[in-house]
């Protein structure tokens, strides 16, 4: 359980390590212009350069996906059981599956905002009528898309960890069922009831002389 959370911590703040780096980096695309035949001109373009509509977009959510990855930190230091701020253990349990859906959550825009910048740069790249530069997937992409993809892996970890507190065991008790007391006692049909005894335990006192 603890490693489990631990793991999940790890892959969720790892994520979100390289969503940052992903977001604050120039090279989203990249290409190469030859001033000559020896040298070539390396030409990198990110987010924060370009105010096109699909950039746009892209950049939205690359912010959203870094919000939501600092919260989920924040959020699953309260929901791990080796902490001891966050409650109960119900309440410790329901802070990390939310912790573990919004480390989801910023994993999936992330991939979302990766995917579509990496869609833009590919169809422009493999259209012959388009003539202006075309670029190539850059290594902010990659970095991105690692990123989302640990946070979803967190996330999932942390939503599952909660299943071991549910495996509660119960008490048993064993069930002894109503004692009975059976009393010697005869009825006879005048209603009366004469209470009977054991020859064997009746003794008299001629039988010592």
């Amino acid at each position: 359980m603890y490693r489990a959370q631990i793991s999940a911590l790890v892959f969720g703040v790892g994520g979100f390590g390289a969503l940052v780096a992903a977001t604050a980096s120039n090279e989203w695309k990249v290409t190469t212009r030859a001033s000559s035949v020896i040298t070539a001109t390396w030409v990198y373009q990110g987010l924060w350069m370009n105010c096109a509509g699909y950039i746009q977009a892209c950049r939205g959510l690359m912010i959203a996906a870094v919000s939501l990855g600092f919260f989920g930190s924040i959020i699953a230091l309260f929901g791990m059981k080796c902490t001891k701020v966050g409650g109960s253990e119900q309440a410790k349990a329901k802070i990390a599956c939310l912790a573990g859906v919004v480390f989801i959550l910023s994993g999936l825009c992330s991939m979302t905002g990766c995917s579509l910048y990496a869609n833009k740069i590919t169809t422009e790249f493999f259209d012959p009528l388009f003539v202006d530069q075309k670029y190539e997937l850059g290594a902010a992409l990659f970095i991105g898309w690692s990123g989302a993809s640990l946070c979803i892996i967190g996330g999932v970890i942390f939503c599952f960890s909660i299943s071991d507190n549910n495996k509660t065991p119960r008490m048993g008790y064993a069930y002894n069922g109503p004692t009975s007391v059976m009393s010697s006692r005869t009825k006879y049909p005048g209603g009366g009831d004469i209470k009977t005894t054991n020859p064997s335990k009746q003794f008299d006192k001629n039988a010592y002389v």
